[in-house]
């Protein structure tokens, strides 16, 4: 189940299509934090790899590691990757 429905809190740990701004067909499945955003006070953010996210729908956001990976494979269907930029 994709959590775009914005049903999280603060503390969640959630799963993400992350993308390598350097090499556009290279991403990986990386565990992201819901924390909240501290540029728009009472929203939440995605906190990963030291950065802020907007937590909007333009970014799948997964409950599981393994409804990430099954994501993965259904728009790459290949392994996972590297390291980049959110999809």
């Amino acid at each position: 189940m994709e959590m775009n429905e914005y049903n999280y809190r603060a503390g969640d740990i959630v799963y993400v299509i992350y993308r390598n701004p350097h090499t556009g067909d290279v991403a990986n499945v990386q565990q992201a934090a819901v924390v909240k955003d501290p540029e728009q006070p009472g929203d939440l953010a995605l906190f990963l790899y030291e950065t802020y996210f907007p937590l909007d729908s333009d970014i799948a956001v997964y409950a599981s590691e393994g409804e990430a990976e099954r994501a993965y494979h259904d728009a790459f269907g290949g392994g996972v990757e590297s390291e980049g930029e959110l999809w």
